[in-house]
This record gives structure tokens, C-alpha cells and sequence, in this order.
């Protein structure tokens, strides 16, 4: 049996960058993670981060590697109609976004857990949780049963969190939407077909051509959730794509070997309350959001600077009521990135039913976002996290 302050469930990059803004604060914790190290390093997930988030990784001491191996973007581009209108964030917000994958997050956050003595156990099993006399109880990865007793037990457990379902069902409200349509998903080895993300609305669908590294590219294009991606050839990805993003232009992908094909579901979620009780939860354990606009390690970095805040007051300064401020204000970001998420989502995907006067209406409202600087300033703010307060 260990006894710690806080029992985080989940290594992520939520779990793991609370632990270590804890730490920062004299404040113990444990990570406790099913996966092994090695499994999250290989999980492929969203590169962009605002800056804020680059931010919080490099002036908390977790690495600087994201201001110097990082890519900062200034903007993206909104294509539509076959022709590319660039939306400038720096001249709009006065901030950019930055290029950089969520495993170097994950690989910065780990490294520096262990740098710096952080009790971070991968690879356990059997886990559960007890919320009334705070407690994690697993198996490590060297088979040996463990109880960890906390003062408070946070779930960053990920969608499918352990954590969350121990909230009583009369207590707690999930609020979700499905969408209809995924996203086809590749990693070629090719080089950048652009300076920037480029977001693009077709007759045929969606499709973001997103990157990875200069050598590297991550790009998907909407496509039925019952999609196999078995079942489509490199030729075939190629000819989709090519043609999403078409125009008199003359734009066309640089092509190169495709190493991955997946397809990603998604949906819009939202878990309330987000503390009960000894019990609170962050990140994807709480909610997630379509990745069209590049929130969802956003928001879990952003749940954690708030509770690590908040945990600090209530168990450094005897605080009582520092804990009910967690989920008012944390939800207020995450409310807003659901908007925007959501605005972003249908207004660039070829929705199911979509009639002609659907279709003019969302080219209308494209060309409305890109046409006024209002308009412009609206998505800038979104997307790089600059909401006015």
C-alpha cells in the first residue's frame, strides 16, 4: 500500500502534466496507466498545439523542445470553390499555433516525470477506483497487487474512463452528439504540400491536409464510418484526395508512400458534473470534441492548469472551497471549444441530405468567414484558444 496526495488514473498527456504541476507545488502524486510507455509513444494523435499549451510545456520546465523542434504556424487556409484563402492568426490575434505531435507531448511530459522522480507505473491491470475513501487499486506490470490511498483522486482516464462511471447515474449529465460521416486518415513519406494546414470543403467531402514532420505527412478525408480502409489501394487514396482539393489553381498533393491508413470516428461529448465529492475528472475523461478544430489535448492541458490551481489551494492552504470552482470554470472553455468544434465540423463536411440550397449555404458562410475580417477573427480566436474573456 503507498499513500500519496493525489492518485491520477491515466499517463496521458492530461495525467502526466498535472503530476508534474503538482510537483512544482510540493504536492505527491501517483500515475497509475494500462498501457505501457512504449504503446502511448506509438499512439498517433493531433499535432497542434495553441500557445498557451506550448507555453505551459516550456515555461513549466517540462522541456523547451517544443519551442526549438516545434513549427509554429501563423495561419491556415479555408479552400473551397478550388481556390485557397489564407487566415492570418498573427495579424488577426496576435497569436500563432503550434506543429507538434501529441506523442513528442507525451514523450516530453514522460521524460520529464522520470527526470525529476515522479511515481508514474505503466502497464498495470485490474484497476479500480474507490471515491468515497479515495483509493487506486491494480495489479503492476510485475503482477504484484497495489493500493494507492489519496487524499483526491483525479480520473484522466481517456473516453472510455473507469473514473467517470463512478459519478452515481442520478448525478450526472452526458451531453453528446454522433456524427454522421469519419475521417479516412493516411502517414505518406512525402514532403509538405504546404507551408500551413490547409482545410478544404468539396462537392466530394472534406479534407485536411494536415503534417507531421518535413519528411512526414498526416492527411484524411471524410468518408462513411463503415469504411475499410483495407479495402482502398494507395492509387485509389491518392485520386480522393487529389481531387478534394482541385481547382483552376492548379494545387496537387506531393504524393509518397502511404505507411498508415485508419479510419477515426468521432463524436461531441460532454461529462457534468466534472468533480464529485474526492473525485475529479480531466481531459478526454470528460469530454471530447471533433478533431476539426485541433481542441481536444487543448482542452485536457487546459483542465489541468485549472485543477492543479485549484488542488494546490484546497490542500496547501485549507481551502475548502477551491474544488467547486474546478468544473464552472473548466467547462466554460470547454463549452466554447464544442461550439467551435461543432461550427468548424459542419461547416466544411458534405452533411448527409444536403441539398443544393445546404451546399450554397455553407460555400456563402465560407466565403462570408474569409471575406470579412470580423469574420476572420471569429475562427482565428477559435482555433488558436484566444477567446476574449
Amino acid at each position: 500500500m503507498t499513500r500519496t496526495q493525489v492518485g491520477i488514473v491515466g499517463a496521458g498527456p492530461a495525467g502526466l502534466m498535472l503530476s508534474h504541476l503538482l510537483s512544482l507545488n510540493g504536492i505527491d502524486s501517483v500515475v497509475v496507466d494500462n498501457r505501457t510507455r512504449v504503446e502511448i509513444e506509438n499512439t498517433v494523435r493531433a499535432g497542434i498545439l495553441e500557445a498557451d499549451s506550448a507555453r505551459l510545456l516550456a515555461e513549466t520546465g517540462v522541456s523547451d523542445r517544443v519551442l526549438r523542434d516545434g513549427h509554429p504556424h501563423e495561419g491556415i487556409d479555408l479552400r473551397f470553390g478550388g481556390e485557397s484563402h489564407r487566415v492570418d492568426f498573427r495579424a488577426l490575434v496576435g497569436e500563432s499555433v503550434w506543429l507538434y505531435p501529441q506523442t513528442d507531448v507525451f514523450v516530453d511530459l514522460a521524460n520529464a516525470r522520470e527526470r525529476d522522480g515522479g511515481d508514474v507505473r505503466f502497464g498495470v491491470s485490474d484497476t479500480s477506483v474507490d471515491i468515497t475513501e479515495p483509493a487506486i487499486r491494480f495489479v503492476d506490470s510485475d503482477g504484484v497487487r497495489q493500493e494507492v490511498r489519496c487524499d483526491l483522486l483525479v480520473g484522466a482516464d481517456g473516453s472510455r474512463s473507469i473514473c467517470r462511471a463512478q459519478v452515481p447515474e442520478a448525478l450526472r449529465t452526458h451531453s453528446f452528439r454522433e456524427y454522421p460521416f469519419a475521417w479516412f486518415g493516411i502517414i505518406t513519406e512525402a514532403p509538405r504540400s504546404a507551408p500551413e494546414l490547409i482545410y478544404a470543403h468539396s462537392p466530394r467531402g472534406f479534407a485536411l491536409i494536415s503534417q507531421r514532420t518535413e519528411t512526414h505527412q498526416r492527411m484524411y478525408f471524410q468518408c462513411d464510418p463503415e469504411t475499410d480502409p483495407a479495402a482502398w489501394s494507395a492509387d485509389q487514396i491518392w485520386e480522393e484526395l487529389q481531387a478534394r482539393v482541385a481547382g483552376p489553381d492548379g494545387f496537387t498533393l506531393k504524393e509518397g508512400p502511404i505507411t498508415e491508413k485508419t479510419v477515426l470516428r468521432f463524436r461531441s461529448f460532454v461529462a457534468e458534473p466534472m468533480r464529485h465529492g474526492k473525485l475529479l475528472l480531466a481531459g478526454d475523461a470528460a469530454h471530447t470534441v471533433p478533431p476539426t478544430g485541433a481542441k481536444g489535448l487543448n482542452l485536457a492541458l487546459q483542465d489541468v492548469r485549472v485543477l492543479a490551481e485549484v488542488i494546490e489551494r484546497a490542500l496547501l492552504k485549507n481551502d475548502d472551497d477551491a474544488l467547486d470552482e474546478y468544473g464552472p470554470r473548466a467547462l466554460d472553455r470547454v463549452w466554447k471549444a464544442q461550439h467551435f468544434s461543432y461550427w468548424m465540423t459542419t461547416m466544411l463536411h458534405a452533411l448527409p441530405g444536403a441539398t443544393d440550397f445546404d451546399v450554397r449555404r455553407q460555400l456563402g458562410e465560407l466565403r462570408s468567414v474569409v471575406g470579412s475580417e470580423a469574420g476572420s477573427r471569429f475562427l482565428a480566436e477559435g482555433y488558436t484558444g484566444c477567446w476574449p474573456a
